[in-house]
C-alpha cells in the first residue's frame, strides 16, 4: 500500500476553489462547519467530524484553558483511541487519492488541531 501524502488547507484560502484534483481527496476536519462559508463554495469530498477534538477539549483550547502543547497531548489521546484516523486513511484510498488535503478553518495556523491529525495520519501509514 503506497503512502498517501497529506497537506493541509486553511478553508478561507480555497473558497471558491473548483475542487479537487485528479488523485486529490479533500476532507474538512472541523466538528463545526465554518463560519459565515456556504456549503456550496466550499470544495470538498469528505467532511469527517469524526477526527475533530471533542467538544469538550475543543471548548478548552478556545477559551485558553490549555496552551497548545497539552491540547496536543490530549487530542492525540483521543485520536490514538479511536479508529477514526484510520477511516479517514481508508476512505482516501478507496477514492483513489494519493493527496489527502485536510481543510480547517482556524486563522491561527500554526496552533491548529490539523496539524496534530496531519501528524497522527503520517505515523498511521509507517
Amino acid at each position: 500500500m503506497s503512502e498517501l501524502t497529506i497537506t493541509l488547507e486553511r478553508v478561507h484560502d480555497v473558497l471558491d476553489d473548483d475542487g479537487s484534483g485528479p488523485g486529490e481527496h479533500r476532507v474538512l476536519v472541523d466538528r463545526l462547519w465554518p463560519r459565515g462559508v456556504k456549503k456550496e463554495r466550499l470544495a470538498h469530498d469528505d467532511w469527517d467530524k469524526a477526527v475533530a477534538p471533542s467538544p469538550d477539549l475543543r471548548r478548552a483550547f478556545h477559551d485558553s484553558d490549555m496552551d497548545f502543547s497539552e491540547f496536543s497531548r490530549l487530542y492525540r489521546r483521543e485520536l490514538d483511541a479511536g479508529d477514526a484516523p484510520s477511516a479517514l486513511l481508508e476512505r482516501a484510498r478507496e477514492a483513489g487519492a494519493e493527496r489527502i488535503v485536510l481543510l480547517f478553518a482556524a486563522k491561527d495556523t500554526a496552533h491548529t488541531h490539523a496539524l496534530v491529525l496531519q501528524e497522527a495520519l503520517e505515523e498511521l501509514q509507517r
